[in-house]
């Protein structure tokens, strides 16, 4: 009997361990720094910033919640150095962050966040550890990551069930309001639409709950079921961009759809150009080209 025992303790422990290895963190993110526009050529600074970032945001445990190495969600970096006072460590760089998601039943990845941040600067050496704790919010580095980080993962919450990523999107909310005394930009309160504050000011105002629910609807109800129901699925894409228009009607100043326009523009060409019916790619023009008309040369091949 004990043997049994024994041996059924031993089954059980090795399941467990087959499971835990199989869990990840929620992020994978990849770190690009370009430093061309530097005439100073010591680049070992930024070899340790590339290393230290990437193990920041890919090592940490952002949430209580398990993810196993498929479900990670794939994010992009790519920091362009534009200045570097070496004797104070001071980086002022612009970051370009776009995360994706795949598609269900496909290899396709979709785009599913993409901000541009001309004010990510910082303070780094060589020899500094990354490290965070929520409470005490004492390196704007770190408060940046740590933000998008929130960002990136509340956007696929809410890609994956009605608002689900509310949670982590008041988690970035809190770094917002803690970061603002550390006197770098990006954090100022109607400062700049389109700053840190500014964009997830918007994503969380009531007023804007119609493009939360656009995330859901376009990603779940619409890209997710194209490999099974191609027609069904783009019109749900056509239905959900009615949302993309609602939410800017109610919040005319946000850049939110704008942005959306930005970074799905060539998929949204893709997938109604000369495919579905007239009345829903007229009404996607009409919509799209309502939000940004700055890419009407993309929206007019709606109408081929």
């Amino acid at each position: 009997m004990k043997r049994i025992l024994y041996y059924l303790s031993a089954i059980i422990c090795c399941q467990f361990a087959t499971i835990n290895c199989c869990l990840a963190q929620e992020l994978k993110a990849k770190v690009v720094i370009n430093t061309a526009q530097l005439s100073n050529t010591k680049t070992d600074v930024f070899d340790a910033l590339k290393e230290k970032v990437e193990a920041f945001l890919n090592d940490h445990q952002w949430t209580d919640m398990q993810f196993r190495e498929r479900e990670r969600i794939d994010c992009n970096f790519n920091i362009t150095v534009n200045s570097w006072d070496e004797s104070q460590g001071l980086i002022k760089s612009t970051l370009l962050m776009t995360a994706s998601r795949p598609v269900f039943n496909s290899s396709y990845s979709t785009t599913l966040y993409s901000v541009r941040d001309g004010d990510f600067q910082f303070n780094f050496q060589a020899t500094d550890q990354l490290e965070w704790n929520p409470e005490y919010v004492d390196n704007n580095l770190t408060a940046m990551l740590a933000y998008y980080a929130y960002m990136i993962i509340g956007y696929d919450m809410d890609a994956m069930s009605p608002l689900g990523g509310t949670t982590y999107l008041q988690t970035a909310e809190n770094i917002v309001t803690n970061a603002q005394s550390l006197g770098f930009p990006g954090w100022a309160s109607f400062n700049d639409s389109k700053n840190r504050f500014g964009l997830l000011n918007d994503y969380l105002d009531g007023s804007m709950e119609d493009y939360r629910m656009l995330v859901y609807k376009y990603h779940r109800e619409g890209l997710d079921q194209m490999a099974d129901n191609a027609e069904a699925g783009r019109a749900a894409i056509a239905e959900a961009l009615n949302l993309l228009e609602a939410s800017k009607d109610a919040r005319t100043m946000s850049q939110l759809p704008v942005l959306f326009t930005e970074y799905k523009r060539d998929e949204l060409v893709n997938i109604f150009s000369g495919k579905g019916t007239s009345q829903e790619r007229e009404s996607v023009y009409d919509i799209l080209f309502g939000i940004n008309t700055s890419l009407s040369e993309y929206w007019d091949k709606l109408k081929k």
